[in-house]
């Protein structure tokens, strides 16, 4: 079973590419994230459906938070 997908350094999230209720394979890129003038692609490490997208564009996250949760 996959885990939760979580935000590994704080971060502003500067695009959501994908839904709750999607299927996503292993690389999809799943939120793009800015952090130091650098953007960083949050991508699927595991296949699945999501359940639900918890970030939102502009979000702040926090190293730990979470940022989808799979089925």
């Amino acid at each position: 079973m996959p885990e939760d997908v979580v935000a590994e350094i704080v971060a502003t999230v500067l695009e959501v590419r994908v839904a709750g209720g999607q299927s996503v394979e292993v690389g999809d890129t799943l939120v793009l994230l800015e952090s130091m003038k650098m953007e960083i692609p949050v991508v699927a490490e595991d296949a699945g459906v999501l359940d639900e997208v918890k970030v939102a564009v502009d979000d702040v996250i926090q190293a730990g938070d979470v940022i989808a949760t799979y089925k």
